[in-house]
């Protein structure tokens, strides 16, 4: 379930990622102990927000002249490259570029999911979170929120909205909005985030409901309209588009969220030492002009409370899926 984003938002990430800025603090005996390298492994494919964020990150894990690695297992939803780090040994070395999907979703998605993501795992550093976005095409007559409702209610069935897949953060926000609002809408499924989109450009469906580096250039070109963002508050990137909240259904947030987690028994000192490294990487000037630029928040803080985070979503998706009666194939 990673989202995909502009080649040039790329470029810039990955250009920070390769800066060799170390903010490793007052290294302690446990980095001094070792030689081998950091893994961050992100479980899913190379050039989506959660590899882009790892890479942004990545360099400034380590203590000084520690080597980092960024290690792609895709696969079953990020259940794999999450499964891998989980049975890895907690010493600090294997860690994981977490999500919404892989940390909150899939334990309702997949029954036999091989890894638990609150005993499994210890959390680290809670990275981002990105706001869904609900567009339709430019060409359409539906301008607001209450206009797609509406619509939808005068004609139910009648109306399609895409996914990047189904499970996908952008099929659950869709699903979580329909229930919020009473409404019906056709669910379409797509292999990946990408083409749901291009689709929605052609007019082959109404609207989509995703993250917001896979839109904002459509936004931005005049290909797409916005109708409402999923966040609390309004995105900086779209000041003048309005909250699901705001648009008239009061306490609605269904946002995405990244982080880092690290097997379960993971010393506290190490814990301690890479929530305060991430934490300084996100609040760089650099890092968080490119999160801007994209409508993502940097999100520091302390790793108990991604903790709590990850403890509160499970419940809130495993609702939503149950009654959206959505599957992973």
């Amino acid at each position: 379930m990673s989202l995909h984003t502009t080649p040039v938002a790329r470029r810039a990430l990955l250009g920070l990622g390769l800066a060799a800025v170390a903010l490793w603090p007052a290294a302690g005996p446990w980095a001094q102990a070792t030689g081998k390298p950091i893994r961050l492994v992100v479980p899913f494919t190379p050039g989506g927000s959660t590899d882009i964020l790892a890479r942004a990150i990545a360099p400034r894990l380590g203590a000084p002249g520690q080597t980092v690695v960024v290690d792609n297992k895709p696969g079953a939803g990020g259940s794999i490259g999450a499964d891998l780090v989980a049975k890895a040994e907690p010493d600090g070395l294997t860690l994981l570029m977490g999500h919404i999907g892989t940390l909150a979703v899939n334990p309702s998605l997949y029954p036999k999911l091989p890894y638990d993501p609150l005993k499994s795992f210890v959390p680290v550093a809670w990275v981002a979170r990105v706001p869904n976005v609900l567009v339709v095409n430019a060409a359409s007559d539906i301008r607001t929120l209450r206009d797609l409702v509406e619509r939808a209610k005068a004609r139910p069935g009648k109306l399609a909205y895409s996914s990047g897949g189904n499970g996908s953060a952008a099929h659950i926000a869709f699903e979580a909005l329909k229930l919020r609002t009473g409404m019906f809408v056709a669910h379409i499924p797509y292999r990946g985030t990408a083409p749901s989109v291009t689709d929605l450009i052609a007019g082959q469906v109404d609207a989509t409901f995703t993250g917001s580096p896979a839109v904002l250039p459509h936004i931005r070109s005049g290909r797409l309209r916005a109708l409402a963002v999923s966040g609390s508050a309004r995105l900086q990137a779209l000041p003048n588009v309005p909250t699901v909240a705001e648009s008239g259904y009061a306490g609605f947030e269904a946002d995405q969220w990244y982080g880092v987690v690290a097997p379960a028994g993971t010393p506290a000192e190490v814990v301690a030492r890479l929530n305060a490294a991430i934490n300084q990487a996100l609040q760089s000037p650099e890092v968080m002009q490119q999160m801007a630029g994209e409508g993502a928040t940097p999100m520091p803080g302390t790793p108990q409370a991604f903790g709590a985070l990850i403890a509160r979503e499970i419940p809130r998706w495993r609702e939503v899926i149950k009654a959206g009666n959505v599957h992973p194939d």
